[in-house]
């Protein structure tokens, strides 16, 4: 076979560190130093090589590491995360990029039934070291089919961890923590945080990967939120504090496991609490927390655990339909 020359691919080199990152570039930066430290580690996905990634996250990795580290693959998600299952099977660390959360609904097989469940079968004698990356919820008329959010599809899948960074730190430190783990992890991206700035220290000591971050504190009602809600629940706590009322704003930062501990200890200081998620409400994760809180914090609550979702319907093509289809600022204030 003759190797494709890369010699003046991708001129546009890796992400630098500084200060002040966006999170595509603290997620390369993560990459890059995890194929520079483990041979082992590697990337596949589609447009990932000569393009560098959808959304720049593979940049200057092609022409740095090789076609043989960094592989541009078929319009085919089954198949190369399959492949992306069975190299971690045989020894390697595969960092495999679904284009779009959307996609991986093709790719179900090989991540439910082979990747969760592999080391649970074998008694323990198999690891699926294999990073799942992918982008999801609603950008910008991206139309039905392509600003679905699956958090309810993948969160009931025992074998499988799901983290949600929601900053470049935490986009740095978590996918950085999923490559060197020994479990299948979905690093479950969002399409409009890509090009969102934040202070960035590679040398930072990290939190555990799946746990929950306080982003505000307050003392009247828990607002617990992860990706773009995040940022949303903490301008609507801002708008609160004038009018008297303090809220507390949670990042989960994972969805499974989720920081239940972490979540009860606000609830025992506020004794409200309201889920604020991009994602349907029925069956969602809002569910999963609201019942959880319910059993583990019932004596603390004053008031039922309060859900805050997107409207249960396709999200619409039409601009101001599709801004009305998610909560926003304002409805968060109103549940409060």
């Amino acid at each position: 076979m003759t190797r494709q020359r890369n010699d003046d691919v991708g001129s546009i080199g890796t992400a630098r560190s500084a200060p002040e990152l966006e999170v595509w570039q603290a997620l390369n930066i993560a990459l890059d130093r995890a194929m520079e430290r483990d041979s082992a580690v590697f990337i596949l996905g589609e447009d990932v090589g000569l393009f560098g990634g959808s959304y720049r996250v593979t940049q200057g990795l092609f022409a740095k590491y090789g076609e043989w580290r960094v592989r541009d693959t078929p319009i085919s998600e089954n198949s190369f995360v399959g492949i992306g299952v069975g190299a971690a099977l045989a020894g390697g660390r595969p960092v495999v990029e679904i284009m779009t959360v959307n996609f991986a609904l093709l790719a179900l097989d090989s991540i439910i039934n082979m990747a969760a469940k592999m080391r649970y079968m074998s008694g323990g004698q198999m690891q699926v070291p294999l990073v799942v990356r992918m982008p999801g919820g609603v950008a910008k008329q991206l139309g039905a089919q392509h600003s679905q959010r699956l958090e309810h599809t993948l969160l009931n899948v025992p074998g499988l961890r799901i983290v949600t960074p929601a900053t470049p730190q935490d986009s740095y430190w978590q996918l950085s923590q999923a490559i060197v783990a020994d479990d299948p992890i979905i690093v479950l991206e969002h399409e409009l945080l890509y090009f969102t700035k934040g202070p960035f220290d590679a040398d930072a000591l990290p939190p555990p990967m799946h746990a929950a971050a306080i982003r505000r504190e307050g003392s009247d009602v828990t607002l617990i939120a992860w990706h773009r809600m995040v940022s949303f629940s903490m301008d609507a706590a801002a708008k609160l504090s004038d009018s008297g009322i303090e809220a507390e704003v949670i990042d989960l930062r994972s969805l499974r496991p989720v920081d239940l501990p972490l979540l009860r200890e606000s609830v025992s200081k506020t004794h409200r609490a309201i889920v604020v998620e991009e994602d349907c409400r029925f069956g969602g994760v809002g569910a999963e927390i609201a019942a959880s809180l319910n059993e583990a914090a019932y004596r603390d609550l004053v008031s039922p655990v309060l859900r805050l979702a997107a409207s249960d319907v396709p999200t619409p093509y039409n601009a101001e339909l599709e801004r009305a289809s998610i909560p926003g600022i304002k409805d968060i204030i109103r549940v409060v």
